[in-house]
Protein backbone atom coordinates (compact mmCIF):
# COMPACT_ATOMS: atom_id res chain seq x y z
CA UNK A 1 0.00 0.00 0.00
CA UNK A 2 1.42 3.36 -1.06
CA UNK A 3 2.27 5.72 1.78
CA UNK A 4 0.60 9.12 1.99
CA UNK A 5 2.76 12.11 1.11
CA UNK A 6 4.27 13.63 4.26
CA UNK A 7 3.28 17.18 3.29
CA UNK A 8 -0.27 16.03 2.62
CA UNK A 9 -0.36 14.26 6.01
CA UNK A 10 0.51 17.51 7.77
CA UNK A 11 -1.70 19.61 5.53
CA UNK A 12 1.06 22.01 4.43
CA UNK A 13 2.61 23.09 1.14
CA UNK A 14 5.98 21.65 0.05
CA UNK A 15 7.65 24.99 0.65
CA UNK A 16 6.31 25.34 4.20
CA UNK A 17 8.60 26.96 6.77
CA UNK A 18 9.81 25.25 9.95
CA UNK A 19 7.29 27.24 12.01
CA UNK A 20 4.43 26.21 9.72
CA UNK A 21 5.47 22.56 9.98
CA UNK A 22 5.64 22.72 13.77
CA UNK A 23 2.26 24.46 14.04
CA UNK A 24 0.58 21.90 11.77
CA UNK A 25 2.15 18.97 13.61
CA UNK A 26 1.16 20.20 17.06
CA UNK A 27 -2.43 20.69 15.97
CA UNK A 28 -2.72 17.21 14.46
CA UNK A 29 -0.79 15.50 17.26
CA UNK A 30 -3.08 17.03 19.85
CA UNK A 31 -6.15 16.05 17.84
CA UNK A 32 -5.14 12.40 17.34
CA UNK A 33 -3.15 11.72 20.51
CA UNK A 34 -4.02 8.26 21.96
CA UNK A 35 -4.73 9.79 25.38
CA UNK A 36 -7.51 11.83 23.81
CA UNK A 37 -8.80 8.92 21.76
CA UNK A 38 -8.62 5.82 23.97
CA UNK A 39 -9.24 2.61 22.04
CA UNK A 40 -9.41 4.39 18.67
CA UNK A 41 -6.95 2.51 16.42
CA UNK A 42 -7.41 4.90 13.50
CA UNK A 43 -6.51 7.90 15.66
CA UNK A 44 -3.50 6.03 17.03
CA UNK A 45 -2.26 5.24 13.52
CA UNK A 46 -2.87 8.81 12.39
CA UNK A 47 -0.83 10.05 15.35
CA UNK A 48 2.05 7.75 14.37
CA UNK A 49 1.87 8.85 10.72
CA UNK A 50 1.98 12.60 11.43
CA UNK A 51 4.78 12.06 13.96
CA UNK A 52 6.78 10.16 11.34
CA UNK A 53 6.14 12.88 8.76
CA UNK A 54 7.19 15.66 11.12
CA UNK A 55 10.29 13.77 12.23
CA UNK A 56 11.50 13.69 8.62
CA UNK A 57 10.45 17.18 7.49
CA UNK A 58 11.78 19.06 10.53
CA UNK A 59 15.31 17.82 9.73
CA UNK A 60 16.84 19.79 6.83
CA UNK A 61 18.90 16.88 5.51
CA UNK A 62 16.11 14.32 5.76
CA UNK A 63 13.69 16.78 4.19
CA UNK A 64 16.03 17.42 1.27
CA UNK A 65 16.39 13.68 0.69
CA UNK A 66 12.62 13.19 0.91
CA UNK A 67 11.95 16.06 -1.52
CA UNK A 68 14.31 14.44 -3.99
CA UNK A 69 13.51 10.73 -3.60
CA UNK A 70 10.23 10.54 -1.68
CA UNK A 71 9.59 7.64 0.69
CA UNK A 72 12.27 5.57 -1.08
CA UNK A 73 14.88 7.63 0.76
CA UNK A 74 14.03 5.85 4.01
CA UNK A 75 13.02 2.35 2.98
CA UNK A 76 14.89 -0.53 4.63
CA UNK A 77 16.49 1.91 7.04
CA UNK A 78 18.48 3.37 4.18
CA UNK A 79 20.58 0.18 3.97
CA UNK A 80 21.61 -1.41 0.67
CA UNK A 81 19.06 -3.74 -0.89
CA UNK A 82 15.92 -3.83 -2.96
CA UNK A 83 13.69 -0.83 -2.52
CA UNK A 84 16.43 1.25 -0.89
CA UNK A 85 19.21 3.33 -2.33
CA UNK A 86 21.46 0.32 -2.81
CA UNK A 87 19.31 -1.10 -5.60
CA UNK A 88 16.70 1.47 -6.39
CA UNK A 89 18.38 2.87 -9.47
CA UNK A 90 19.25 6.27 -8.03
CA UNK A 91 22.97 5.93 -8.66
CA UNK A 92 24.05 5.82 -4.98
CA UNK A 93 25.78 3.01 -3.16
CA UNK A 94 26.03 2.35 0.55
CA UNK A 95 22.75 3.79 1.88
CA UNK A 96 21.43 7.03 3.24
CA UNK A 97 24.75 8.07 4.81
CA UNK A 98 26.37 8.24 1.37
CA UNK A 99 23.44 10.14 -0.07
CA UNK A 100 23.74 12.84 2.58
CA UNK A 101 27.48 12.97 2.00
CA UNK A 102 27.07 13.48 -1.75
CA UNK A 103 24.26 15.98 -1.32
CA UNK A 104 25.66 17.98 1.61
CA UNK A 105 29.32 17.01 1.81
CA UNK A 106 30.82 20.28 0.66
CA UNK A 107 28.57 22.34 2.90
CA UNK A 108 29.50 20.28 5.99
CA UNK A 109 33.17 21.01 6.49
CA UNK A 110 34.50 20.30 3.01
CA UNK A 111 34.14 16.51 3.11
CA UNK A 112 35.20 14.85 -0.09
CA UNK A 113 35.59 11.10 -0.57
CA UNK A 114 34.88 10.52 3.14
CA UNK A 115 37.91 12.43 4.47
CA UNK A 116 37.31 15.31 6.86
CA UNK A 117 39.57 18.33 7.12
CA UNK A 118 39.68 18.99 10.85
CA UNK A 119 39.74 22.72 11.47
CA UNK A 120 40.92 23.96 14.85
CA UNK A 121 38.39 24.25 17.66
CA UNK A 122 37.03 27.61 18.77
CA UNK A 123 38.31 28.90 22.10
CA UNK A 124 36.35 30.93 24.65
CA UNK A 125 37.69 33.32 27.26
CA UNK A 126 36.23 35.93 29.59
CA UNK A 127 37.40 39.37 30.69
CA UNK A 128 36.04 41.77 33.30
CA UNK A 129 36.39 45.53 32.94
CA UNK A 130 35.03 48.53 34.84
CA UNK A 131 32.39 50.96 33.58
CA UNK A 132 34.88 53.69 32.74
CA UNK A 133 36.87 51.27 30.55
CA UNK A 134 33.66 50.26 28.79
CA UNK A 135 32.91 53.95 28.19
CA UNK A 136 36.28 54.88 26.74
CA UNK A 137 37.34 51.53 25.28
CA UNK A 138 40.48 49.71 26.37
CA UNK A 139 42.97 46.95 25.62
CA UNK A 140 43.17 43.90 27.87
CA UNK A 141 45.52 40.94 27.96
CA UNK A 142 43.78 37.58 27.72
CA UNK A 143 45.52 34.36 28.68
CA UNK A 144 44.03 31.30 26.98
CA UNK A 145 44.85 27.61 27.04
CA UNK A 146 44.81 26.42 23.45
CA UNK A 147 46.64 24.25 20.92
CA UNK A 148 49.28 25.65 18.60
CA UNK A 149 51.06 24.29 15.57
CA UNK A 150 53.93 21.98 16.56
CA UNK A 151 57.29 23.69 15.99
CA UNK A 152 59.17 20.40 15.68
CA UNK A 153 57.23 19.22 12.62
CA UNK A 154 55.92 22.58 11.38
CA UNK A 155 52.38 21.34 11.94
CA UNK A 156 52.66 18.44 9.48
CA UNK A 157 52.60 15.75 12.19
CA UNK A 158 55.58 14.06 10.49
CA UNK A 159 59.05 13.75 12.01
CA UNK A 160 60.66 14.61 8.64
CA UNK A 161 58.40 17.68 8.27
CA UNK A 162 56.81 16.14 5.18
CA UNK A 163 53.06 15.72 4.95
CA UNK A 164 53.53 12.15 3.67
CA UNK A 165 50.65 9.97 4.84
CA UNK A 166 49.05 6.64 4.02
CA UNK A 167 45.45 5.55 3.93
CA UNK A 168 44.26 4.63 7.40
CA UNK A 169 44.41 0.83 7.79
CA UNK A 170 41.20 0.81 9.86
CA UNK A 171 38.85 2.74 7.59
CA UNK A 172 40.73 2.39 4.30
CA UNK A 173 40.83 6.17 3.85
CA UNK A 174 37.10 6.78 4.33
CA UNK A 175 37.52 8.49 7.69
CA UNK A 176 34.53 6.55 9.00
CA UNK A 177 33.73 3.02 10.01
CA UNK A 178 30.38 1.27 9.74
CA UNK A 179 28.75 -1.41 11.81
CA UNK A 180 25.57 -3.37 11.09
CA UNK A 181 23.04 -3.24 13.94
CA UNK A 182 19.95 -5.18 12.99
CA UNK A 183 18.30 -3.41 10.05
CA UNK A 184 20.43 -0.29 10.50
CA UNK A 185 23.94 0.64 9.48
CA UNK A 186 25.61 2.80 12.15
CA UNK A 187 28.40 5.05 10.97
CA UNK A 188 31.07 6.51 13.29
CA UNK A 189 34.26 8.53 13.01
CA UNK A 190 37.25 6.25 12.62
CA UNK A 191 39.00 5.91 16.02
CA UNK A 192 42.42 5.36 14.42
CA UNK A 193 42.70 8.44 12.19
CA UNK A 194 40.09 10.61 13.90
CA UNK A 195 38.18 11.06 10.65
CA UNK A 196 41.15 12.27 8.57
CA UNK A 197 41.24 9.08 6.49
CA UNK A 198 45.05 9.05 6.51
CA UNK A 199 47.76 8.35 9.05
CA UNK A 200 51.16 10.04 9.12
CA UNK A 201 53.92 7.81 7.85
CA UNK A 202 56.61 8.97 10.34
CA UNK A 203 54.80 10.52 13.32
CA UNK A 204 56.49 13.45 15.06
CA UNK A 205 57.87 12.43 18.44
CA UNK A 206 56.94 15.76 20.03
CA UNK A 207 53.26 15.96 19.09
CA UNK A 208 52.67 12.25 18.39
CA UNK A 209 51.64 12.95 14.80
CA UNK A 210 48.81 15.36 15.72
CA UNK A 211 50.57 18.40 14.28
CA UNK A 212 49.48 20.49 17.29
CA UNK A 213 50.38 20.67 20.96
CA UNK A 214 48.86 22.37 24.04
CA UNK A 215 50.13 25.79 25.06
CA UNK A 216 48.99 28.93 26.86
CA UNK A 217 48.95 32.15 24.86
CA UNK A 218 48.72 35.81 25.82
CA UNK A 219 46.65 37.92 23.46
CA UNK A 220 45.95 41.65 23.50
CA UNK A 221 42.24 42.21 22.90
CA UNK A 222 40.81 45.61 21.96
CA UNK A 223 37.53 46.42 23.73
CA UNK A 224 35.61 49.08 21.77
CA UNK A 225 34.06 52.12 23.46
CA UNK A 226 30.37 51.61 24.27
CA UNK A 227 30.60 47.83 24.69
CA UNK A 228 27.66 46.22 26.51
CA UNK A 229 27.85 43.79 29.39
CA UNK A 230 27.78 40.26 27.95
CA UNK A 231 29.15 41.26 24.54
CA UNK A 232 31.04 38.54 22.67
CA UNK A 233 34.08 39.66 20.65
CA UNK A 234 35.33 37.34 17.90
CA UNK A 235 39.01 37.14 16.96
CA UNK A 236 39.18 35.21 13.71
CA UNK A 237 41.91 32.59 13.48
CA UNK A 238 43.07 33.00 17.09
CA UNK A 239 41.59 29.70 18.31
CA UNK A 240 43.19 26.28 18.28
CA UNK A 241 45.48 25.39 15.39
CA UNK A 242 43.99 23.00 12.87
CA UNK A 243 45.21 19.44 12.48
CA UNK A 244 48.00 18.97 9.94
CA UNK A 245 47.68 22.36 8.28
CA UNK A 246 43.90 22.75 8.53
CA UNK A 247 42.66 26.28 9.27
CA UNK A 248 42.61 27.43 12.92
CA UNK A 249 39.50 28.09 14.96
CA UNK A 250 38.38 31.43 16.38
CA UNK A 251 38.70 33.02 19.81
CA UNK A 252 35.52 34.35 21.43
CA UNK A 253 36.05 36.81 24.28
CA UNK A 254 33.04 37.40 26.56
CA UNK A 255 33.03 40.83 28.24
CA UNK A 256 31.65 41.40 31.75
CA UNK A 257 31.34 44.91 33.21
CA UNK A 258 31.74 45.44 36.96
CA UNK A 259 29.06 47.50 38.77
CA UNK A 260 30.03 51.13 39.45
CA UNK A 261 29.84 52.83 42.85
CA UNK A 262 28.14 55.97 41.49
CA UNK A 263 26.71 55.33 38.03
CA UNK A 264 24.13 52.88 36.72
CA UNK A 265 23.96 52.28 33.00
CA UNK A 266 20.89 51.68 30.87
CA UNK A 267 21.93 51.34 27.24
CA UNK A 268 23.45 54.67 26.21
CA UNK A 269 22.03 56.52 29.24
CA UNK A 270 23.58 56.88 32.68
CA UNK A 271 21.75 57.40 35.97
CA UNK A 272 23.27 58.94 39.08
CA UNK A 273 21.43 59.05 42.40
CA UNK A 274 22.25 62.22 44.33
CA UNK A 275 21.12 62.66 47.97
CA UNK A 276 20.05 66.20 48.96
CA UNK A 277 19.80 67.65 52.43
CA UNK A 278 16.30 68.67 53.39
CA UNK A 279 17.27 72.34 53.48
CA UNK A 280 18.94 72.06 50.03
CA UNK A 281 15.83 70.58 48.49
CA UNK A 282 13.58 73.17 50.20
CA UNK A 283 15.64 76.26 49.42
CA UNK A 284 17.09 75.20 46.07
CA UNK A 285 20.58 75.92 44.79
CA UNK A 286 23.30 74.34 42.66
CA UNK A 287 25.13 71.05 43.07
CA UNK A 288 28.20 69.67 41.32
CA UNK A 289 28.10 66.11 40.00
CA UNK A 290 30.72 63.95 38.22
CA UNK A 291 30.31 62.63 34.68
CA UNK A 292 31.55 59.28 33.36
CA UNK A 293 34.12 61.03 31.13
CA UNK A 294 35.84 62.52 34.21
CA UNK A 295 34.42 66.01 33.82
CA UNK A 296 32.17 67.86 36.27
CA UNK A 297 28.72 69.28 35.68
CA UNK A 298 26.68 71.80 37.66
CA UNK A 299 22.99 71.13 38.13
CA UNK A 300 20.49 73.78 39.28
CA UNK A 301 18.10 72.45 41.90
CA UNK A 302 14.79 74.38 42.09
CA UNK A 303 13.35 75.25 45.50
CA UNK A 304 10.93 72.61 46.74
CA UNK A 305 12.54 69.71 44.86
CA UNK A 306 11.05 66.35 45.85
CA UNK A 307 12.53 62.85 46.09
CA UNK A 308 12.37 61.02 42.75
CA UNK A 309 12.65 64.10 40.52
CA UNK A 310 15.10 63.78 37.64
CA UNK A 311 17.31 66.29 35.88
CA UNK A 312 18.62 65.51 32.41
CA UNK A 313 22.10 66.38 31.17
CA UNK A 314 22.16 65.94 27.39
CA UNK A 315 25.19 64.28 25.84
CA UNK A 316 26.74 63.39 29.21
CA UNK A 317 25.77 59.73 29.05
CA UNK A 318 27.49 56.61 27.71
CA UNK A 319 29.30 56.07 24.44
CA UNK A 320 27.32 54.54 21.59
CA UNK A 321 29.08 51.52 20.08
CA UNK A 322 30.75 52.33 16.72
CA UNK A 323 29.54 55.93 16.87
CA UNK A 324 30.72 59.33 18.09
CA UNK A 325 27.38 59.97 19.78
CA UNK A 326 26.68 59.76 23.50
CA UNK A 327 23.55 59.18 25.49
CA UNK A 328 22.21 61.36 28.31
CA UNK A 329 22.85 61.48 32.02
CA UNK A 330 19.98 61.60 34.50
CA UNK A 331 20.39 62.97 38.02
CA UNK A 332 17.91 61.26 40.34
CA UNK A 333 17.24 63.25 43.52
CA UNK A 334 16.69 61.68 46.94
CA UNK A 335 15.83 64.09 49.77
CA UNK A 336 17.51 62.92 52.96
CA UNK A 337 15.80 63.29 56.35
CA UNK A 338 18.26 64.41 59.06
CA UNK A 339 18.81 62.31 62.18
CA UNK A 340 20.83 62.63 65.40
CA UNK A 341 19.65 66.23 65.70
CA UNK A 342 21.15 68.61 68.24
CA UNK A 343 18.88 70.30 70.75
CA UNK A 344 18.96 73.57 68.80
CA UNK A 345 18.22 71.83 65.48
CA UNK A 346 15.24 70.09 67.02
CA UNK A 347 13.94 73.40 68.39
CA UNK A 348 14.25 75.03 64.98
CA UNK A 349 12.40 72.18 63.30
CA UNK A 350 9.64 72.30 65.90
CA UNK A 351 9.27 76.00 65.26
CA UNK A 352 9.15 75.35 61.52
CA UNK A 353 6.47 72.68 61.99
CA UNK A 354 4.36 75.03 64.09
CA UNK A 355 4.76 77.75 61.50
CA UNK A 356 4.04 75.55 58.46
CA UNK A 357 1.51 73.19 60.04
CA UNK A 358 -1.52 74.95 58.64
CA UNK A 359 0.02 75.88 55.30
CA UNK A 360 -1.29 73.89 52.32
CA UNK A 361 1.29 75.52 49.99
CA UNK A 362 4.14 74.33 52.20
CA UNK A 363 3.42 70.59 51.75
CA UNK A 364 0.77 70.22 49.04
CA UNK A 365 1.25 66.48 48.55
CA UNK A 366 1.00 65.82 52.30
CA UNK A 367 -2.14 67.94 52.62
CA UNK A 368 -3.71 66.42 49.51
CA UNK A 369 -3.16 62.87 50.71
CA UNK A 370 -4.68 63.37 54.13
CA UNK A 371 -7.61 65.25 52.61
CA UNK A 372 -8.37 62.12 50.59
CA UNK A 373 -7.98 59.96 53.71
CA UNK A 374 -10.52 62.17 55.52
CA UNK A 375 -12.99 61.82 52.62
CA UNK A 376 -12.48 58.05 52.66
CA UNK A 377 -13.41 57.65 56.32
CA UNK A 378 -16.34 60.07 56.03
CA UNK A 379 -17.76 57.94 53.22
CA UNK A 380 -17.85 54.74 55.30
Amino acid sequence: MAKTDYYELLGVQRGASADELKKAYRKLAMQHHPDRNPGDKKAEQKFKDVSEAYDVLKDEQKRAAYDRFGHAAFENGGAPGAGGFGGGGFGFEGGIGDIFEQMFGEAMGGRRGGRAERAGADVRAGVEIDLKQAFAGTKVDVRVATRVSCDACSGTGSSDKQAAADNCPTCGGAGRVRAQQGFFVVERTCPTCGGAGRTVRNPCRVCGGAGTMPRERNLAVTIPAGVEDGTRIRLSGEGEAGSKGAPPGDLYVHVAIRPHAIFQRDGANIFCRVPLRMAQASLGGEIEVPAIDGSRARVKIPAGTQTGEQFRLRGKGFSVLRSTQRGDMYIQVAVETPHNLTKRQRELLEEFELEAGGSVSGSPEHEGFFAKVKEFFEGL
